[in-house]
């Protein structure tokens, strides 16, 4: 079975969807990930008020990191792995604001809001996957 995106059987309303929800996670994605290369003071102060060091190493770290799991998500043949691999990294995320009491609709479920686009795209434009977890059946 090929994981492959493949649309024969995506309307063309759920691809610009799929496609849509997906360039806006990988934007941010990219977003959040270069600010944490750089990585300006804001990110190192708001390491440190989670309880984590303030070192740019670290910082630096888990911006590569973001940046891999995105790019892995944006292109189609890696997209199921890349989806994964980010469903762990904002689950970690909403560990951390759980763990300092973060408020919860803007910072504690921020992490689900993500992945749930990073699923949505991907369900939307990927066959294989909707194919893999359908739904509803034929006979439906």
């Amino acid at each position: 079975m090929s994981y492959v995106a493949d649309s024969t059987s995506i309307s063309r309303p759920q691809r610009i969807a799929g496609l849509t929800l997906t360039g806006l996670v990988v934007a941010f994605l990219t977003f959040d990930g270069v600010i944490k290369l750089i990585p300006i003071s804001a990110v190192t102060e708001t390491m440190t008020a989670l309880g984590y060091s303030g070192d740019p190493m670290l910082a630096r770290g888990l911006g590569v990191l973001t940046l891999v799991c995105a790019l892995l998500y944006a292109i189609p043949r890696t997209s199921i792995v890349g989806a994964i691999l980010l469903t762990g990294l904002m689950g970690g995320a909403t560990a951390t604001h759980l763990r300092v009491g973060s408020p919860i609709f803007s910072h504690l479920l921020f992490g689900l809001y993500l992945g749930l686009m990073v699923w949505g795209g991907l369900y939307l434009r990927c066959e294989a996957l909707r194919r893999l977890v359908p739904f509803k059946t034929a006979s439906d």
